[in-house]
Parts: C-alpha cells; sequence; structure tokens
C-alpha cells in the first residue's frame, strides 16, 4: 500500500482504549502513534505496558510519542492531520478521501479533540452512527476504511455471491526523454511543413 499513516489520542486517560488503539494500529500498518496530553502516560515503562491491551507489543514495532501539547506534534511534511469528530462541519467518512500520508488523531474517552486541535486538522470526518463509540472502536474504523480504500484489492461484485472484479495489471508506459520529445514535435512541424 502506497503511503504512511499514524494515529493518536487527544488527552487519552484510559490504558485500556490507548492499547487497543495502537494494537489496532499496528495490524493496519500504522507508521506510528501518540498520545497528547495524556492523562496517564503509556509506554514510560514496563508497568504501564503489561497493563495495556496491547497483546502485540507495538511499542517494539512502530515509534510511540508522548505530547505535553498539541503544539509538540511535529507534523511530517506533506502529511495531513486528520480529525475524527462527531461535528456538524466534519466529512462522513464513507465520502472522505484518505491522503496518502495521514495522521488521524481521535479525541478523549470523555471529551473531544480540544479546540487547539480541532483548529489545526486540515480535515475532520465523522463516522455516521447513531451514538459516539468508544475511541479505540472509532479508530479501528477509520484505520479498516483507510485500508479497504487504499489497499489495492478487486472491486466488489454487483452481486452477492460473485467473484470480486479483478483490476486489470498496471501497464507502465514507455520511457520518455526530453530529446525523444524535441524529435517527435521536430518531425511533426517538418511533416505538416510549419516552420521550427
Amino acid at each position: 500500500m502506497r503511503g504512511y499513516f499514524g494515529i493518536g489520542i487527544d488527552g487519552a486517560s484510559k490504558t485500556g482504549n490507548m492499547g487497543n488503539l495502537i494494537r489496532t494500529a499496528h495490524a493496519f500498518g500504522a507508521s506510528f502513534a501518540f498520545a497528547v496530553k495524556p492523562k496517564i502516560y503509556v509506554h514510560s515503562g514496563e508497568t504501564v505496558t503489561k497493563k495495556f491491551t496491547d497483546t502485540s507489543k507495538t511499542q517494539q514495532n512502530i515509534p510511540f510519542f508522548n505530547y505535553d501539547s498539541v503544539d509538540d506534534i511535529d507534523m511530517p511534511q506533506g502529511c495531513h492531520l486528520v480529525g475524527i469528530e462527531i461535528s456538524d462541519d466534519a466529512i462522513d467518512l464513507p465520502s472522505f478521501k484518505h491522503p496518502l500520508r495521514a495522521v488521524y488523531v481521535l479525541g478523549g474517552e470523555r471529551t473531544s479533540l480540544s479546540p487547539e486541535m480541532y483548529a489545526r486538522c486540515d480535515h475532520v470526518i465523522k463516522i455516521p452512527t447513531k451514538f459516539s463509540l468508544n475511541v479505540a472502536t472509532a479508530g479501528a474504523i477509520v484505520m479498516y476504511d483507510r485500508h479497504r480504500i487504499l489497499g489495492g484489492y478487486p472491486e466488489r461484485p454487483l452481486m452477492t455471491g460473485e467473484p470480486p472484479v479483478e483490476k486489470a495489471p498496471h501497464v507502465h508506459g514507455a520511457s520518455k526523454s526530453r530529446r525523444e520529445k524535441r524529435l517527435l514535435r521536430e518531425a511533426k512541424l517538418a511533416a505538416t511543413g510549419a516552420d521550427k
């Protein structure tokens, strides 16, 4: 899959949710995970790690960052910060085009995204549900949607029970150089009798 993503929680307060989110992030191929202004510092030592539901030991496989403030987040160049929040101006997840380079952030368990975080987001998306979901569950749904859209899977069939519609293999075009383009252009001009 092309591109990369990271995911985290703004104001995490429960080790179980943080552990569940980062374990799922690891499973879906996240490049990193993080917490902003956490009420509990995660992955700061073995005693905290053992309390997690992160049985895949994500901290041994991908970087994990604890940030003291929204301003401390060091975004990779060209990366989009995508807030996951229930708000009137948020884009419904099924209609959202995931950036190739994205950092997703969710609000804490009992809170929304902080005003500072919301203001910093390039995009805000929401999962169209009847009520708010658990933070780790919401993150898992967004990561699944990203993986489904950008994973290069065959199209779903129109009829139930039919096989997936395989994509045609990618065909690389022939290499082109400036010299070849110039010679082609000159040949076309010569053929039409036009001046250079």
